[in-house]
């Protein structure tokens, strides 16, 4: 849910306030929004109860007709014993019968979510898939658009170590073909493997069979822990998600007539070493939900010997704090919407892979678009930058997938506007990595923080592999110098960057016990050193904004999802000092925060859009769920306020709000045709 607040707050809107007069009211109707289409791809059953939780649950609390289905990509056989700690000793392994009582704990715990009936019945039936195989699909009866796909591999069954037998020794060409796994009571009785083709071809099948408006994917690229080396997630969720990079690669570039996708990507395991996200009834909430999973009850209400569900999970079905939590891992920014110097309005958002541009001309000019600029393998999440000549930079990342493994690689790329007010965008340019190879960091880097000084040059900020901030600056002459080291420690998430009223550039990352800063003593000049704010404890992400002739960060208060802010400011000898740290309180929720002029908005409790539109006004909510964070610019001489989100029906949603005593937002509107492309039967 959305929630916009003006000044200093946020909200979310059912329906736009009472508008001043008559003659300011809207004269358009709102648009009820469209639920879209929802895939998830994960490698495990309960990666999507733990990881995208509470998401799935607002998809599948929006009501009849909101389709989502979820694709498991392997058995989690693990070593076959479906028990807790005290009864592992004494009981016997039986893959099969574990994986079924994994599923019948999916089975249960989506019927909950969907139906408030965890023992509502299913239609289990086995289907031919395109890789050579056959999956189960289970539909819920009651709720008929809610699938579940089970492809039923055989999982890695460690979480670090190499094991040819998995998704990462298909990946890296080990294992030339994984194995099934069918658990006990499948309809699908006959065993198959998949090569890595094989597995792609399958999952660009089921895209193409439920013609996805939103697909959620675990992290591919969750990096190291630098004092260990070992990955921060389970190789099967990251190798799991490549395999789904892949497939919608395949399925964007061979599929016609289909729907725009948009993409999100979820943090794993590292979400339990990050500050909690979520309030106490959602986490109280997502909890509850794994203790259907885990059969916490152990009532047989499944009606199965193998068991009603993951028994694993119930000695601690919080996992590592994973219910008190959830981090988008990219498309976290809030700089995806631009402002022109003709009151108009640029987005940018990531659809099939490539970046798409919607325009509206002027302050009141038709909306155009989505237009898809050339160049795929673009990752979610776009900042935008206005230059001194007023053409608008993009930047992003680019993951390419190569024939071989090591080819996997990910770098920062921008394209320019070829002429102020034009739709034309130049060619992608690479400012590539500062990451040594895939095999060092898996590709781990952030996507940029950018931000133009006092005298326009540009600089691009990411924080890398090994959780430092390093950044790439704009020469006078335009050219770009390397990549430099600007040092922090232990950063987390995506930094985020904004000039104050001098013109020096200032950066922020989160660690997990504060927030880092530095800031250029004086335009042109090089970044200062990494300095401690001072500021407690934040959630994931930060947003900045230039303000009151600094720059004002707004933060998520941990465990709670309320606003907080505090003013940034550069002392005479350049050091960031920040101060008057305000919770607006009133909200939840989670993710970034957007602003602009009087308003803020962000992600509410229920996952809708909020907003606040004024100090000491409520949050008001909106109907909307949405992917990523919202954007906010400001036009009319700084007297107007748009928003854009973009809907899970992979469309842009627009409104806006005059700066007035009484501000009002208009009601929301889709921009552009819908978006159309039947699921198959």
């Amino acid at each position: 849910m959305l929630l916009l607040r003006g000044n200093e707050a946020l909200t979310g809107l059912a329906t736009a306030p009472a508008a001043p007069s008559a003659a300011k009211a809207p004269a358009v109707p709102a648009a009820a929004p469209d639920p879209g289409r929802v895939v998830q791809i994960v490698a495990h059953p309960d990666d999507d109860l733990y990881f995208m939780n509470p998401e799935l649950r607002h998809s599948l609390s929006a009501g009849t007709g909101h389709s989502i289905t979820s694709v498991y990509l392997t058995s989690g056989e693990a070593d076959g014993v479906n028990a807790g700690a005290a009864g592992r000793a004494s009981a016997r392994p039986d893959k099969r019968a574990y994986a079924e009582a994994r599923q019948n704990g999916i089975r249960a715990a989506y019927a909950k979510m969907a139906t408030g009936d965890r023992t509502s019945a299913w239609r289990r039936t086995s289907v031919p898939t395109r890789g050579g195989g056959r999956a189960e699909v289970d539909v819920l009866v009651a709720r008929p658009e809610v699938h579940l796909v089970w492809l039923q591999l055989r999982e890695a069954g460690t979480v670090h170590a190499e094991a040819p037998d998995s998704l990462r020794g298909l990946w890296d060409g080990k294992a030339p073909r994984l194995e099934s796994v069918l658990a006990s009571g499948s309809p699908v009785t006959e065993p198959y493997a998949y090569s890595r083709d094989d597995l792609v071809r399958t999952l660009a099948g089921i895209l193409d069979r439920y013609r996805p408006t939103t697909v959620r994917i675990q992290d591919p690229t969750p990096g190291r822990t630098p004092a260990t080396g070992r990955f921060t997630d389970h190789q099967d969720h990251f190798y799991g998600a490549r395999f789904a990079q892949a497939a919608l690669a395949a399925y964007a570039a061979e599929v016609k007539g289909r729907p725009h996708f948009a993409v999100q990507n979820y943090l794993g395991y590292s979400n339990g070493s990050l500050p909690g996200t979520l309030d106490p009834q959602t986490s109280a909430d997502k909890l509850d939900i794994m203790d259907v999973y885990a059969w916490v009850d152990r009532e047989n209400h499944c009606g199965s010997s193998a068991g009603c569900g993951d028994l694993k999970v119930a000695d601690h079905p919080a996992g590592n704090n994973w219910t008190s939590t959830i981090n988008h891992a990219r498309g976290s920014g809030t700089s995806w919407l631009a402002s022109d110097r003709q009151h108009g309005l640029w987005a940018f958002q990531v659809l099939d892979g490539q970046v798409a541009l919607w325009h509206r001309a002027g302050p009141i000019g038709p909306w155009s678009g989505p237009h898809l600029l050339p160049g795929t393998g673009m990752d979610p999440g776009v900042s935008t930058v206005t230059l001194p000549d007023g053409r608008i930079a993009a930047f992003a990342t680019r993951t390419t997938l190569g024939e071989q493994p090591s080819d996997y690689r990910r770098e920062v790329v921008y394209a320019v506007q070829r002429a102020p007010g034009a739709r034309e965008f130049g060619a992608w340019q690479s400012l590539g990595t500062p990451e040594a190879s895939d095999a060092d960091r898996t590709s781990d880097i952030s996507a940029p923080a950018v931000s133009a000084d006092g005298t326009g040059r540009l600089a691009a900020y990411v924080r890398d592999g090994g959780h430092t901030l390093r950044g790439r600056e704009q020469r006078a002459d335009g050219t770009w110098g390397p990549w430099e080291a600007h040092g922090g420690a232990g950063l987390l998430g995506t930094p985020v960057a904004a000039a104050d009223a001098a013109g020096r550039r200032m950066v922020f990352a989160a660690t997990a016990a504060s927030v880092t800063a530095w800031a250029q003593p004086a335009p042109g000049a090089p970044l200062g050193p990494a300095t401690p704010t001072g500021l407690p404890q934040t959630a994931l992400p930060l947003t900045a904004d230039a303000r009151e002739g600094g720059v004002r960060l707004w933060l998520r208060k941990p465990g709670s999802g309320d606003v907080r802010t505090a003013l940034a400011t550069t002392t005479p000898d350049g050091t960031p000092a920040v101060r008057g740290l305000t919770d607006l309180g009133g909200l939840q929720g989670f993710g970034a925060v957007a602003a602009g002029g009087h308003v803020l908005a962000a992600r509410s409790a229920g996952g809708h859009l909020g907003a606040e539109l004024g100090e000491g006004r409520p949050w008001e909510r909106s109907p909307l769920l949405f992917v990523g964070d919202p954007s906010a610019a400001v036009t009319g001489n700084g007297t107007t306020v748009n928003l854009a989100v973009m809907g899970l029906d992979a469309r842009l949603y627009a409104t806006s709000s005059p700066d007035t005593p009484k501000a009002y937002l208009t009601p929301w509107q889709p921009i552009g045709p819908s978006n159309t492309g039947q699921a198959q039967p």
